[in-house]
């Protein structure tokens, strides 16, 4: 194994797995703890892979003492704010049990930082955009209000055990590895990219956009689309800062630019030469019409920028994925 283990919860998900083959190309070895609810074992390449659910402390632990284990990242999560509206109990049961069980084996073993897979979904329908870390956080839905949660636990948790950590609230994530050794894979797919791709490459018989009445220049909802790559990157900066000792902090992670659901269904159509076959529904509960960061913070803290998060090698990065022949 590699000098330095890092256990990832829910490493083998979308965005834990990115993470994890560049933890590997750093110089890491990911220790892998996934119950597979919502991962795929074969996205677990780069290091040992346990299956348990972080809600069992004692697993938790075991990993955390086998491997020798200083700092977790923590993806483990349900993520879906419209199935949060709807099962709420599910999302407080997963999400802030789980953190608890997590922040338990970590203060018992003595780990030395936690880096949370947080979100933008903490900051609800914000007043001022783009969003700073000091904007109020007032979140519209069950899966805002857990995030926030495990937020203020770390918090607390730092104050009373010296337990450090980086909450890192990134905006919408999408494409997909560019050497195409993994994709995104979500059943059932919620992810608007996807989504959209689908219906291009005829697995859906149309592409819904929800609502055209927002205030926002088409209508349609806007978002800060940033890289999974760039999420990745992220991520083993906000390591490296932990590890050099520095206190605590909450960064967002995003472009600073948004796009409209509308501008995303133009560029799809451009790249792919062929209308996308759309249908328009009534807004979904939950859904801020507007949300789009600055990433002023991350930039100062860890020298973070995004190299690759512009729309159109979101799209081709993600296109593979679902068989999309664009020009």
């Amino acid at each position: 194994m590699k000098i330095k283990p890092i256990l990832v919860t829910g490493g083998a998900g979308y965005i834990g797995s990115h993470v994890c083959k560049h933890l590997s190309r750093c110089g890491y070895t990911p220790v892998v703890i996934d119950n597979l609810s919502e991962g795929h074992e074969e996205a677990v390449k780069w290091g040992p892979f346990i299956k348990a659910d972080v809600r069992d402390t004692s697993a938790v632990t075991t990993a955390i003492h086998d491997h020798g284990i200083r700092h977790v990242m923590h993806f483990a999560a349900s993520a879906y704010v419209g199935e949060s509206v709807k099962d709420p109990i599910s999302y407080y049961d997963n999400n802030v049990s789980g953190m608890v069980s997590l922040l338990r084996a970590c203060r018992d073993a003595h780990v030395q930082g936690v880096i949370l897979s947080s979100s933008c979904a903490t900051y609800g329908t914000p007043e001022i955009v783009p969003i700073s870390e000091e904007t109020p956080q007032y979140p519209v839905n069950p899966y805002g209000t857990t995030k926030l949660i495990c937020e203020k636990m770390l918090q607390d948790v730092d104050a009373a055990h010296g337990l450090r950590f980086a909450a890192l609230r990134y905006f919408n994530a999408a494409g997909a590895d560019p050497e195409g050794e993994l994709t995104e894979n979500h059943t059932p797919e919620t992810h608007v990219i996807p989504l959209a791709l689908m219906a291009a490459s005829a697995k859906l018989d149309s592409f819904g956009v929800f609502g055209t009445d927002y205030a926002t220049p088409d209508g349609s909802c806007v978002r800060d689309y940033i890289h999974v790559q760039d999420l990745a990157r992220g991520h083993v900066a906000a390591l490296a800062r932990l590890e050099s000792g520095a206190e605590s902090f909450a960064v967002n992670l995003g472009t600073g630019q948004g796009h409209s659901v509308l501008e995303l269904v133009a560029a799809i159509e451009r790249l792919t030469g062929k209308p996308l076959p759309i249908r328009y529904e009534n807004r979904r509960e939950g859904d801020p019409p507007i949300l789009v960061a600055d990433p002023s913070k991350a930039n100062a803290l860890l020298g973070f920028t995004t190299q690759c998060s512009d729309l159109e090698t979101i799209i081709r990065d993600a296109a593979s994925s679902f068989g999309v022949q664009l020009s």
